[in-house]
């Protein structure tokens, strides 16, 4: 079945390359993407690594012949390019370099305008109080990011603040929430970007943007970086990732170059980094980072508060003796399997309204679903109380602790034993535990 988007490449190649001799280029271009994409869902399944070498060959040409036409365009198509040679992609297309007309100032302009979306304007409001547990990565980041805002006197001499973290853990345990807590608790220009912010399908950008964002933290110092899933950014080099191995060493190069200035020159600049999968970062990236937190599950202390931090001021019956109740229920659990637990939990009160068959009239005028014993109930349902104008005077139970036993019962921990086993593994060679 693969072999069709091989054969489906070879006939936008041919479309492509019969437009590009023509001198056509803005039918050129989307043609060549055509082919290149097809071209990648191709090299997933071939197994042959000679087909595979010989694919990613002429897959660079083709990259390189469209970026050459897309130089031309950018510049309002004036310009022309010699026709490519037989469609190899080798003849070249030489943009303006803007060394004498400010064309790299415009670029920049350009780059950072689309890295102005990263910077986090409004606080999250997450406070230190609202993470659970993780005592000592909170004291690590408080260390490099409060105390040297608010007491730069603590930080004369040899004294410096810590300049770069990798948070790391299962999926769900807190690493993004933790950087939420750092932004408002900071003082600083807090900068929060992804591998898609900085990943660009144009070679050569990737490396720009990576450069724009560092410079762009430096002029706004004091500053944080968080980079959310570095290792899609800077991973090791593996199976499958020969087109993007030259563009991806360029990412990593630039952001060790970047990393390095901001340790020994940028002291109020932060870089904070998140990962789930810490053993497929690069070795250099991962050196970079002075401080390697591994983010755990939750222990049982941290499962209660988060099960009242999520529940929050939602009317409840439960007793501090049924949060101790479910926070050993729920051992193995991550922070984000609480938040979902918590989460459906909050329309179980929502669901008894709807199949409720009985309602009593409260004092205070609020129409309660209860059983048909209760005095002073009335047999009517929540669609008959709204068609008489009485909806917005329904109001749903409070949670009880049998909601949260019906959810558990059909809920299950989204973390394996291997998974952690991985961390463990990594915090006893690299890292230190949070």
């Amino acid at each position: 079945m693969y072999s069709n988007f091989k054969e489906q490449a070879i006939e936008y190649v041919k479309q492509a390359v019969h437009h590009d001799n023509a001198g056509n280029y803005t039918q050129a271009f989307p043609l060549y993407m055509n082919a290149l994409d097809y071209f990648k869902t191709h090299l997933k399944y071939e197994k042959n690594p000679k087909i595979r070498e010989a694919i990613t060959h002429k897959f660079t040409e083709y990259l390189r012949r469209a970026e050459e036409i897309r130089a031309v365009l950018d510049d309002g198509g004036g310009g022309s390019a010699p026709p490519a040679n037989g469609g190899d992609a080798a003849a070249k297309v030489k943009p303006k370099d803007g060394d004498g007309g400010g064309g790299d100032g415009e670029e920049s302009m350009k780059l950072r305008s689309g890295l102005s979306s990263a910077i986090v304007r409004e606080k999250p409001n997450v406070k230190w109080s609202d993470v659970a547990g993780l005592d000592s990565a909170k004291q690590a980041l408080q260390e490099a990011v409060i105390l040297p805002v608010k007491f730069p006197q603590f930080f004369t001499g040899k004294r410096r603040p810590w300049r770069a973290f990798l948070l790391y853990g299962p999926p769900g345990t807190g690493k993004s929430y933790l950087a939420k807590a750092v932004a408002t608790e900071a003082e600083s220009t807090f900068f929060s970007v992804s591998s898609s912010d900085l990943v660009s399908k144009w070679m050569g950008e990737s490396e720009k943007l990576v450069s724009n964002l560092f410079q762009m933290a430096r002029e706004s110092a004091p500053s944080i970086i968080f980079i959310d899933e570095i290792d899609s950014l800077s991973g090791q080099r593996g199976e499958g990732n020969e087109i993007l191995s030259e563009a991806s060493r360029r990412i990593k190069t630039e952001i060790l170059v970047q990393m390095q200035g901001v340790g020994h020159n940028d002291d109020k600049v932060l870089v904070l980094a998140a990962t789930n999968t810490p053993y497929s970062l690069d070795q250099a990236i991962r050196r970079r980072f002075d401080k390697r937190i591994y983010i755990p599950l939750p222990d049982l202390k941290a499962r209660q508060h988060m099960f009242k931090v999520h529940l929050g001021e939602t009317p409840n019956n439960l007793t501090e003796s049924d949060f101790e109740a479910l926070a050993r229920k729920t051992e193995g659990f991550s922070g984000s399997d609480i938040a979902v637990c918590v989460k459906d939990v909050l329309f179980e009160p929502v669901r008894k309204t709807q199949d409720a068959m009985f309602f009593v009239n409260t004092h205070d005028g609020l129409w309660v679903p209860c059983g048909p014993k209760q005095r002073a109930a009335v047999q009517t349902t929540m669609q008959e109380l709204a068609a008489k104008g009485l909806a917005a005077k329904i109001s749903p139970p409070p949670i009880m602790r049998a909601d949260f036993d019906k959810v558990l019962a059909r809920q299950r921990p989204t973390v394996s034993r291997s998974d952690l086993e991985v961390h463990e593994r990594f915090t006893k060679e690299f890292g230190e535990e949070g």
